[in-house]
């Protein structure tokens, strides 16, 4: 058995299925988050897509889902093949450090030694090969030791997602794209994103960890030990008959951060971080400007349309229409428009203020209008 082969054979594969993606409201809400929708147009839903693509790298028995309390019937409909030992409810988000992390500690204990891997169930990715190429480097990387993430190639200055600058390349075995990271960088504005792309060294942060379990609960440990403690309390309960009661007494304690903060970045300034530059067409799909990008395959004047039922008319239009009622919408004369009609809610904005949605959920959370979220 060749080296790379034994390296995936300890690979087992986390999907985070949490957040709402309120930069999608109103289509995506709390009980119907963005990872249960289909975006695409593939006739599948997000979470689903995600599962189908890992399945050839890990196996059906070696992947595991993290989601909440209330979702767990429906990410088991999406997918029934998804063992009952893999699945992992929190009783309440605590963000992706907690998430991944206590996936990590629950799979070391059952299998000492195992390496894990986190793919955000909402992302698109296209061309499998490639992407499977670049999670093979990855586990290699972390089966050396390393905590490895998948940058993505910027096609674009997008100030929509965070970056990654590169360093130099490193001596891997089987992981012969491997670089260091010099640091992370928030979402930029344009220009920055222009000097980024431009620059050449930097590379798209794609949310994708790949590591030895017992290395990311280490690095978690040093940047906050009481999650740590936290989590391992967890992981030791989670196979007994006291799982719920320690779940309920510890989960709504733990720190509620994202693992680029506990993880990724102070790995990178301690020199533990790699890189796999991935070659593959990504998107986090985080607001309706994305949407309305895929499905125009780079053609700025085409008007996207979702929706099993949808009735549009549309006149000199482009943008994006999302909808899940059978009312008319009639579009002329109207650019890079954003309309979403659901039963209780009508959003109208343009891709240029897609991102600003967020803050109609925070105004809606602020005023008291949960019925809507």
């Amino acid at each position: 058995m060749s080296e790379r082969q034994n390296s995936l054979n300890h690979f087992y594969a986390v999907i985070p299925a949490g957040g709402i993606g309120s930069r999608l409201w109103p289509l995506s809400r709390a009980d119907a988050p963005k990872f249960l929708h289909d975006l695409t147009g593939s006739g599948q839903t997000l979470l689903r897509d995600t599962w189908d693509r890992l399945v050839p790298i890990a196996g059906e028995q070696r992947i595991m889902v993290v989601t909440g309390r209330a979702h767990r019937a429906a990410v088991e409909s999406q997918i029934p093949e998804l063992a009952d030992l893999n699945v992992v409810l929190e009783s309440e988000p605590r963000d992706s450090s907690a998430a991944i992390g206590l996936a990590a500690a629950i799979l070391e204990l059952r299998e000492p030694g195992v390496i894990i891997g986190s793919f955000a169930a909402d992302h698109v990715i296209g061309n499998r090969p490639r992407f499977k190429r670049a999670v093979i480097e990855a586990v290699a990387a972390a089966d050396a030791g390393y905590i490895a993430t998948i940058g993505i190639t910027p096609t674009e200055a997008a100030v929509g997602f965070g970056y990654i600058r590169c360093a130099a390349a490193l001596d891997i075995k089987h992981a012969p794209s491997a670089l260091a990271v010099d640091s992370f960088v928030e979402k930029p504005d344009l220009e920055t994103a222009e000097k980024y792309v431009s620059d050449g060294n930097y590379l798209w942060n794609g949310g994708m960890f790949i590591a030895r379990a017992d290395r990311l609960l280490e690095q978690i440990g040093e940047s906050d030990p009481a999650l740590l403690a936290g989590i391992l309390e967890l992981a030791a309960a989670w196979d007994t008959p006291e799982r719920g009661a320690v779940v309920d007494r510890i989960w709504p304690g733990l720190t509620k951060i994202a693992i680029d903060y506990t993880v990724a970045e102070p790995a990178a300034a301690a020199g533990r971080l790699a890189v796999i530059p991935g070659d593959f067409d990504w998107d986090d799909v985080g607001d309706f400007a994305s949407i309305a990008k895929l499905h125009a395959s780079g053609r700025k004047s085409d008007l996207a349309i979702l929706g099993e039922n949808a009735r549009v008319l549309a006149d000199s239009s482009s943008g994006v229409v999302v909808t899940q009622t059978k009312r008319l919408i009639t579009l002329i004369g109207v650019s890079d428009i954003i309309v979403v009609d659901t039963d209780d809610a009508l959003l109208v904005t343009t891709t240029a203020h897609a991102q600003r949605v967020k803050s109609v959920v925070d105004a809606l959370k602020l005023s008291g209008s949960t019925d809507v979220l």
